[in-house]
């Protein structure tokens, strides 16, 4: 853990905590800009180190390759605008590592510990001045249990997979919803069941479940209680 000046306890945090397909990554974005905070999407974290693994031939087994890759790799995030761009090893992936093969291996080696106790320490160093919105699975858990505020959003695996179903498609790639069903159950199960930091809510955790609401009035139900 980090401790000292490069720790900023004083810095607050809002965790956004849930499940693929929540609608997390959307509401932190948009929370962040509202706030006029920093962002910290860690599913993109994991997701660059998927896509690292398949680019450098790294065998997904090998716990000791994937963990020295996990700190040496060269990765950044460029806001412009309103969006937010991934690099690895200087190029653009943001599109890259949002495919689904990079997103199911992502979820596989998020339980693989040593891959977990590289990645901590690059997450916490994003908690800086004016504030922080954290999107994750074990944000208000693990990464900032000292949060301000921990929310955790959730939604039924149906309606979770047609959401992505429908993003997939909007961006014209060809999907089955009967397998992005059957791979989000898979994902939450190894999410929920994995030794190290499983998905959980945090104890003090606000939660809400956007199976019924849209995105507009999940922001608005956020922000009221931000």
């Amino acid at each position: 853990m980090i401790t000292g000046p490069d720790y900023p306890h004083e810095v607050e945090v809002i965790a956004v905590d849930g499940p693929g397909g929540s609608g997390k990554g959307t509401i932190s974005q948009r929370l962040a800009e509202h706030l006029g905070w920093n962002l910290l999407d860690s599913g993109a974290l994991y997701r660059l180190t998927a896509l690292a693994v398949i680019k450098n031939n790294v065998d997904p087994k090998d716990e000791s390759g994937l963990q020295s890759m996990a700190t040496a790799m060269d990765i950044r995030f460029e806001v412009c605008g309103s969006h937010t761009r991934a690099l690895l090893d200087g190029s653009d992936v943001s599109d890259r590592i949002r495919l689904e093969e990079v997103g199911v291996l992502a979820s596989k080696i998020a339980a693989i510990a040593g891959v977990r106790a590289a990645l901590v320490e690059r997450q916490r160093r994003f908690r800086q001045p004016p504030g922080l919105v954290a999107d994750g699975r074990d944000m208000g858990t693990v990464i900032f249990p000292d949060a301000k505020l921990k929310i955790f959003l959730t939604a039924s695996a149906e309606i979770r997979a047609q959401r992505r179903y429908k993003q997939l498609k909007d961006k014209g790639e060809s999907v089955n919803l009967t397998r992005l069903f059957r791979e989000i159950k898979a994902r939450d199960v190894r999410d929920q069941s994995r030794r190290i930091a499983p998905l959980r809510p945090a104890e003090d955790a606000v939660i809400i479940d956007s199976t019924n609401l849209n995105i507009e009035e999940v922001f608005n139900k956020v922000c009221g209680i931000v």
